[in-house]
This record gives C-alpha cells, sequence and structure tokens, in this order.
C-alpha cells in the first residue's frame, strides 16, 4: 500500500520535523504533515519557531540591538557617526529573508532524508490511522505503526484585549510593525514579552509592560530576575508588577488600557500599539477523534509518560502538546528519543537539565535548580557569584552589566543550578548544561583551564567562589 508508513508526524515545527528526520534516518518509512500556509498557500516548514517565534524575534533583537550600538556605544570606541536611522521595512524585510532560508531549508532537509511531506490537517483515528485533510476539502486516509503528534502551539488570548491584527496584536503581530509605535504596550512580563518590549524599546518606542503577578520572573533565581529588573528599568522600560489588565477600548486610533494595581486601584494607559504576550496554549483542536483513544486534560494537554507515549501504545506526543516547558530544543529532543525509541533504541530525555534562555540584552539563561527552590525543599547547598564588571572581557566589549550565579551540594559539591544574566548568558549556561550532565562538581570546574580573557572566566571565577576561592573579586563569607 502506497499510504502505509512506519511512521507519521503530525507537525513540522521543531519538535515535528526533528523527529521525522530522526526516524527517517534510522530506516523507518517516514511521512509528516504540516497545515501552515503563508499568504499564498504556500505550505509553511518550521512552525511557530522557524516562522513567527524564535527565528524572526531573534533577527530583530539583533538588529535592534545594532541599532542601539551605533548610537549610544560607537562613540565609547572612537567610532564618530551621525544621523543614525532604522529602516524598518528593511529590518522586517532581512527578517523574512532569514525566515525563508529557514523553513525552505527544512524541505530540503526531509527530502536529503526521503520524508515525504503531506500537506494539509491531520486528525488522529482509532486503530493509529491518521486521517489528512487537504486544503481543498478532500479526505485521504493514512494508514502508520507510529503515530507522532507534534502540533505546538498558539499565543492565548485574553477577553479584556480581543486581537483585531492592527492596534491590538498577538506575537506574530509585534513582528510585523512597519514602523515604530510611539507607546507601545506590553501585557505580560515573561520571556516573549520582554523579548519585543526589548525590541521597539531600543527603536524608540515608549514602553510599558504590565504583568499580572507579583515577582518578576518566577520561574528563574531570584537573585538573578532582581538583578535582570534593575538592568531593564535602567533601559528605559517601565514594567509594572501586579497589574491585571481589565479591559481596553479603542479610541481614535488608540488603544485604552485599563488594569488594576496591586492596590485594587484602576488605572488606565493609552498606547498605539498593544502586544497581548500572556503565555501559549497547545494547538490541539480538531485534532483527535472521539475513538482515538487519546486523552487530553482540560487545558488541551496531551496525557504522555516519560517517554512521551500516550494512552494509545504506538502513538506518541511531544513539544507544546505535553507536559513540560514550551521551548524548541525540549520539543526536538522530544522528538529524537521518540524516533530512537520507534527504532528499537534506548531513547533518553533528561528533563532536569533543560535550559531557559530569555534573548534580551543582557541575556537571561539559566539551568538547573533555584536558590528558591532549594530552599523550599531543604537542600543544604552553597552559592558564589561574579560579576561582569570585574571580568577584563566584558569590560573590553562594553559589557558590564550582570553576574554569573553558580549553586552546589554543600556535602557533595555536585552542581545544582548555574543563572546568568549577561553577556553571552546563553552560551555560558550551556557550558553549565555540559558540565551539569556529566554530574560535575564545582571543583572539577575549578580544575578547568579557562581561555583568558573570555566570558566564559567569569563562570570560571563564580565556581571558584562557591568555596570563597575567586581570584579577581574580595570573597564573601562562605555560606
Amino acid at each position: 500500500m502506497a499510504n502505509q508508513f512506519d511512521v507519521v508526524v503530525i507537525g513540522a515545527g521543531p519538535a515535528g520535523y526533528v523527529c521525522a528526520i530522526r526516524a527517517a534516518q534510522l530506516g523507518l518509512k517516514t511521512a509528516c504533515i504540516e497545515k501552515w500556509t503563508d499568504d499564498k498557500g504556500k505550505t509553511m516548514l518550521g512552525g511557530t519557531c522557524l516562522n513567527v517565534g524564535c527565528i524572526p524575534s531573534k533577527a530583530l533583537l539583533d538588529s535592534s540591538h545594532k541599532f542601539v550600538e551605533a548610537q549610544n556605544d560607537f562613540a565609547l570606541h572612537g567610532i564618530n557617526h551621525s544621523g543614525v536611522e532604522m529602516d524598518v521595512p528593511q529590518m522586517i524585510a532581512r527578517k523574512d529573508k532569514i525566515v525563508n532560508t529557514l523553513t525552505t531549508g527544512v524541505g530540503g532537509l526531509f527530502k536529503a532524508n526521503k520524508v515525504t511531506l503531506f500537506e494539509g490537517a491531520g486528525k488522529v483515528l482509532a486503530n493509529k490511522q491518521v486521517e489528512l485533510i487537504k486544503g481543498d476539502g478532500s479526505v485521504e486516509i493514512i494508514d502508520t505503526k507510529n503515530v507522532v503528534i507534534a502540533t505546538g502551539s498558539r499565543p492565548v488570548e485574553i477577553p479584556p484585549t480581543p486581537i483585531d491584527n492592527d492596534l491590538i496584536v498577538d506575537s506574530t503581530g509585534a513582528l510585523k510593525f512597519q514602523e515604530i509605535p510611539k507607546r507601545l504596550g506590553v501585557i505580560g512580563a515573561g520571556v516573549i514579552g520582554l523579548e519585543l518590549g526589548s525590541v521597539w524599546g531600543r527603536l524608540g518606542s515608549e514602553v510599558i509592560v504590565l504583568e499580572a503577578m507579583d515577582r518578576f520572573l518566577s520561574a528563574a533565581d531570584e537573585q538573578i530576575a532582581k538583578e535582570s529588573l534593575k538592568i531593564f528599568k535602567k533601559q528605559g522600560m517601565d514594567i509594572r508588577m501586579s497589574a491585571r489588565v481589565t479591559s481596553s477600548e479603542i479610541k481614535n486610533g488608540e488603544v485604552h488600557v485599563t488594569y488594576a494595581d496591586a492596590d485594587g486601584n484602576d488605572n488606565v494607559v493609552v498606547f498605539d500599539k498593544l502586544v497581548v504576550a500572556v503565555g501559549r496554549r497547545p494547538y490541539t483542536e480538531s485534532l483527535l477523534s472521539p475513538d482515538s483513544g487519546v486523552n487530553m486534560d482540560e487545558r488541551g494537554f496531551i496525557f504522555v509518560d516519560e517517554h512521551c507515549v500516550t494512552d494509545v501504545p504506538g502513538v506518541y506526543a511531544i513539544g507544546d502538546v505535553v507536559r513540560g516547558p514550551m521551548l524548541a530544543h525540549k520539543g526536538s529532543e522530544e522528538g529524537i528519543m521518540v524516533a530512537d525509541i520507534i527504532a528499537g533504541h534506548v531513547g533518553h530525555m533528561n528533563y532536569e537539565l533543560i535550559p531557559s534562555v530569555i534573548y534580551t540584552h543582557p541575556e537571561i539563561a539559566w539551568v538547573g535548580k533555584t536558590e528558591q527552590e532549594l530552599k523550599a525543599e531543604g537542600v543544604d547547598y552553597k552559592m558564589g557569584s561574579f560579576p561582569f564588571a570585574a571580568s577584563g572581557r566584558a569590560l573590553a566589549a562594553n559589557e558590564k552589566e550582570g553576574m554569573v550565579k553558580v549553586i552546589s551540594d554543600k556535602k557533595s559539591d555536585r552542581i545544582l543550578g548555574i543563572h546568568v544574566v549577561g553577556p553571552s548568558a546563553a552560551e555560558l549556561v550551556q557550558q553549565g548544561v555540559i558540565a551539569m550532565e556529566f554530574a560535575a562538581s564545582t571543583e572539577d570546574l575549578a580544575l578547568t583551564i579557562f581561555a583568558h580573557p573570555t566570558l566564559s572566566e567569569a563562570l570560571h571565577e563564580a565556581v571558584l567562589a562557591v568555596d570563597g576561592q575567586a581570584i579577581h573579586i574580595a570573597n564573601r563569607k562562605r555560606r
């Protein structure tokens, strides 16, 4: 039968396309279904990450940071200039070109690895059959031995601020502005809200971020979060905590937003554009037939075990549609694990060491346990930190804000968490992920030679500081 496959993956985002490619590499006859199309009807591979998430936002973050450097920092290096301006349409066009390059590249990888692409929407039926609903409305049944659900997520909308894709937009809309809003509102001080707020704030927008929670970046280490908030405020970003948005109204081409503050008082702020970035929800609508046997919770997340197996053997779910952080790299690694398991190999996923990154400038990144988590768990720990202000490489690059923090077990010395706000935080934390994957102690890293001068030396010094042995700062009393 032509449409008999070993594996059918529904969704071609970072979880799905990686799973499909890995399965094909392992000799499994593999197909991938994708329904996303652009305005011209062309199927778009790569999911949210490549099209309207990770990649385009990083392109704009990089462009806006270079603009700030040219405007404010070049003179410090003796580079004199005048009249620096941002061509927003050109910035957006560059972003679109990068997106097109990468999404087209996924199609090339499918062809190279002999992954069959089906264009349309996939639906899981009973007995592991998959229904393909094509763009013209026709239906085809695909037989397969294994199904992998990787349909991703979509932005959450809230009743007080209905999206109109003009004045009130979600994260996708905020990547398409053709001019710089004078006054930009952002609802949500999470990863997406901070990154998008940073982009337009650097270009000249007056940015106000409204966050309903009372603590900034609650998932991050509290000390790192406080340091980050201080830096953002210094950059001019107005972040208002305990600000619960209750309503909005469009008047004369402006968005009037009402929010209740910590004291219960109503406040009104007026914006030219409003970005709603309050989180994402799994994209599982119309995905499962009632007799499929696959079950979800009330929020739309699919129930799976530690190996991403659903309630139906041979049907898996990975990425944003299952428990755990909604991160592209988490979904990709789950995809590899599942493909390995289907092929009869041992699949492994270490959920304790998934790094988190916020790509503002400076970056914020962490892996492992936070100090507040260890206190709550009653773990006896020790901690060391090192400021980038004492790093020669950071000073030479005019990147002196932030710090590296390392936490380890007081008895075993095993590293429990690494937290960074500062230049190249993502890369420094990744060094920590590698070390922690091998169960390294702070002594292991302390005895490791780090090149000089590098930003990585800040991690080395933080590790030394855990036992009061840092060289380039005055050591504080050991915990």
